[in-house]
């Protein structure tokens, strides 16, 4: 495939035993915006494509905390942070 690598993510690699073969998965997309369209948001991440919002782990805490006490969809208006 004549791609440049930017449009190429491979990931799960495993290792045989003894050494000297892996295997892994990977994805080459037609072009960056379909990557960055479908491709998960860690995997953009370690391309340097995304960044993700830092949380201090307190506020993850409270956050969990709050969805515990809400049952189904309510969960995701939770999630989205203030009005």
């Amino acid at each position: 495939y004549k791609v440049t690598p930017d449009v190429v993510f491979v990931f799960g690699f495993r290792t045989n035993f003894g050494g000297g073969r892996s295997t892994g998965f990977g994805l080459i997309y037609d072009t960056l915006d379909f990557a960055k369209k479908f491709e998960l948001k860690y995997r953009l991440a370690c391309h340097g494509l995304f960044e993700q919002k830092k949380q201090t782990r307190k506020q993850r805490k409270e956050r969990r905390n709050r969805m515990k006490k809400v049952l189904g969809t309510a969960k995701a208006k939770i999630g989205t942070g203030k009005k």
